[in-house]
């Protein structure tokens, strides 16, 4: 069940949820569409979950929608994903054929009714072909657009330019575009079941039915099985540090629905790991909040080395509960970890094992850094202020109609 805003007041920021009711006065009877790809696994669904039943309680009328696809759709809109955060892909006709038909099929059959509608990623993008008359319509990106493959950012760039506006995680992830863009960072919830403060029993529990001891040091990385995600340089990493330290990796995620390489990738860490009893491979549900939290919270120091990342709210995650961050220097994980005060930032698996000594040898530090984090956090990334930001786009956008 999601809380109610009013259970924010402690949590957030001095006056935050004052001034949010005040703001959704402003936005008192507007609608609001959201539409994606999956309704589980990832960062955007998860966001949805909370930030929807959110906006209902200030008055904003706000539904979600999930387009639905065939394994050819899928397997295209993932070969977009990687094209468009820069590894080169091959696009066949087939597959821009088969994208654009599913969201032809998809606009018949969904309600797109709505004052303000946003459109999230790549794959419901074409949807703006079905634009109602009098909506608003907003495509919000959360992937890095920095470097994209020319030709499939081109094809995609000929429906975004017909929204009414966009949304970037970062600017440097943004386009020249002919439209307004606007700046958003996604958000964690500070009371579902991944944040939420957990007691120490339930964090033995967990982690014991995981099959996870704690009788050494935790490093942990929480991704989806994701080649930008890098899991097999965080094991090389644990593998350096292994040689002066005696400790644990646990390597948890799982696979998005709308992601069909993440069995691959998961293949690849399995062999990289090579029956290292201190090593740990688990393959989680999207629906493992809880299970998530623990691990975060048993952890000493949380990794997310990511080669290209969107935003990377298992960073923000970590941040929230006091844990230092070893994150790559990429993306929105460099907004989030301040190199020597909430974390370190490394482009390798050689940086990461060095920063992972210096924090295991100099505990003090380690609980320091772990405080700066969660009030960074609190300040910058917590639902609130991303439902502050979100209304003031409905509130601008509708008076731009009237």
């Amino acid at each position: 069940m999601v809380p109610m805003l009013a259970q924010y007041r402690d949590i957030a920021p001095k006056g935050t949820v004052e001034f949010l009711r005040r703001l959704g006065e402003r936005a008192q009877g507007k609608s609001m569409l959201h539409v994606n790809s999956t309704r589980y696994g990832g960062g955007v669904a998860e966001i949805l979950h909370r930030l929807v039943p959110l906006l209902a309680e200030l008055g904003v009328n706000t539904r979600w929608e999930v387009i639905s696809g065939t394994d050819v759709f899928y397997k295209a809109t993932k070969s977009f994903h990687n094209a468009l955060q820069g590894t080169k892909q091959r696009i066949t006709t087939e597959m821009y054929d088969a994208y654009l038909h599913c969201n032809r099929e998809n606009a018949k059959q969904l309600n797109l009714e709505a004052d303000v509608a946003m459109v999230h990623d790549p794959q419901p993008a074409a949807l703006i072909d079905a634009h109602p008359q009098g909506t608003r319509w907003i495509w919000r990106c959360h992937i890095d657009l920095s470097t994209p493959q020319r030709a499939v950012w081109q094809f995609l760039r000929a429906y975004v330019v017909r929204y009414d506006a966009a949304v970037f995680s970062l600017p440097k992830f943004a386009q020249r575009l002919p439209i307004p863009q606007f700046l958003i960072y996604p958000s964690i919830d500070p009371l579902s079941d991944k944040n939420r403060e957990l007691m120490p029993e339930e964090i033995n529990h967990i982690l014991q039915r995981l099959g996870v001891p704690q009788d050494k040091p935790i490093l942990l990385q929480v991704s989806r099985f994701d080649r930008f995600k890098d899991p097999v340089g965080v094991v090389e990493a644990y593998r350096l540090v292994k040689k002066s330290h005696d400790c644990r990796l646990v390597l948890a995620g799982g696979t998005a629905t709308d992601d069909p390489e993440g069995a691959e990738v998961l293949a690849e860490v399995q062999g990289a790991v090579e029956m290292d009893p201190d090593v740990h491979v688990l393959l989680l549900p999207p629906t493992a909040n809880i299970e998530i939290n623990a691990l975060q919270r048993a952890a000493s120091i949380v990794l997310q080395k990511s080669t290209r990342e969107g935003f990377g709210l298992t960073v923000t995650e970590a941040l929230w509960k006091g844990k230092p961050v070893i994150g790559g220097e990429t993306g929105g994980i460099t907004v989030q970890v301040i190199h020597g005060q909430t974390g370190y930032t490394v482009n390798s698996p050689e940086g990461a094992a060095f920063y992972i000594k210096r924090l295991l040898n100099e505990p003090e530090l380690l609980a320091a850094m772990g405080r700066q984090a969660k009030e960074y956090a609190r300040h910058r990334f917590l639902i609130t202020r991303h439902l502050q930001e979100y209304l003031g786009l409905i509130i601008h956008l509708s008076r731009r109609a009237s």
